[in-house]
């Protein structure tokens, strides 16, 4: 008998994020290792020195690195683990690995469903999640709707076993659709028609990058959705939500703030050149997904001083299955 599980309670967390990220240093792997110690010494600092010896480390890469050639990546992985092995910590076989765009999504919803309070009822409420980095996109949320579950395709579904409850998620990550992907895939087109205005020809642009990349699906109008990473930071860059709290829209306002700057633009060349098609990407991609222009979406970066990104998801989701193997069975 496997005894019951409760969802934890988060006493404290430290947070502390490094740009460029690892992928950055692909040909100079040595310089890696700088930006890996300094978050061992954050760690150190915040682990009473008694509990080192029984602090696992683990790093999981994200599509930066599932971008990569394999040799570069490997090499990458290799260099942090010899930091982790010099390291006082606990280090394992597995401690360093290339996350899967379906984890990484359902990481992230985790953490949002956990900071919401949504794991700690069963059978209640969930929300869904939305993020949006530099090399892919990720959507995931849990299905009420049986005709979603039959209409998803291949590999859209996953099973996640979390504090003793089973939950069967739409989780997916588009490789390629991130937003620094999306800018280079819309520059790199061929010359397209004349358009009357450039928001027109941005948007014709897009739609040739999206065409047919996108799995749509109806529940997602009626599901909350809280979205982060980017969509967060292009919202508060043009003042759709404040920079520091965050805050809610709806889908077409990325639309209309694209039309805006895109004006602003044509007689202000200088003036944010990525916005333009950066804010056009964002609204077509949301419509992709099947959200209505109407539909409103939570934008935030923090949930009761915790970050609402997929490292707080993949914590748990490790601590849970470490509780498994040494939990009896009979």
């Amino acid at each position: 008998m496997v005894f019951p599980l409760e969802t934890p309670t988060l006493t404290h967390e430290t947070f502390k994020a490094l740009k460029p990220g690892l992928s950055a240093y692909a040909d100079d792997v040595e310089k890696s290792a700088q930006g890996i110690r300094e978050l061992l010494d954050v760690a150190k600092q915040d682990i009473p020195f008694d509990f080192w010896k029984a602090t696992p480390l683990v790093l999981k890469a994200t599509a930066g690195l599932r971008l990569l050639p394999g040799e570069k990546a490997q090499k990458l992985l290799q260099k942090v683990k010899e930091v982790f092995k010099a390291s006082p910590f606990l280090v394992g076989d597995d401690c360093v690995s290339i996350m899967n765009g379906t984890d990484e999504g359902v990481s992230a919803w985790i953490t949002i469903n956990f900071l919401t309070g949504s794991l700690k009822t069963p059978g209640g409420s969930s929300v869904g999640m939305l993020d949006l980095g530099g090399g892919s996109t990720q959507i995931a949320f849990l299905p009420r709707v049986e005709g979603t579950l039959q209409a998803s395709p291949p590999g859209y579904l996953t099973a996640l076993r979390m504090f003793n409850r089973t939950y069967k998620l739409y989780s997916y990550s588009y490789l390629g659709l991130g937003l620094m992907s999306a800018r280079l895939a819309i520059l790199g087109g061929v010359e397209g028609q004349p358009a009357a205005s450039l928001h027109e020809l941005c948007a014709a642009r897009v739609s040739e990058v999206l065409q047919n990349r996108v799995h749509r699906t109806e529940e997602v109008k009626h599901v909350d959705f809280y979205a982060f990473s980017y969509y967060y930071d292009l919202a508060a860059g043009v003042g759709l939500i404040d920079a520091e709290k965050g805050g809610s829209l709806v889908v077409g306002d990325f639309e209309i703030a694209a039309k805006y700057v895109c004006r602003t633009l044509e007689t202000q060349p200088q003036s944010s050149p990525f916005s333009c098609m950066d804010l056009t990407y964002v609204s077509l991609l949301l419509q992709e997904f099947g959200f209505p222009r109407s539909k409103v979406l939570k934008l935030t970066r923090k949930i009761d001083n915790v970050e609402t990104s997929w490292a707080l998801g993949a914590i748990f989701h490790y601590i849970d299955s470490l509780n498994r193997q040494k939990s009896p069975a009979s």
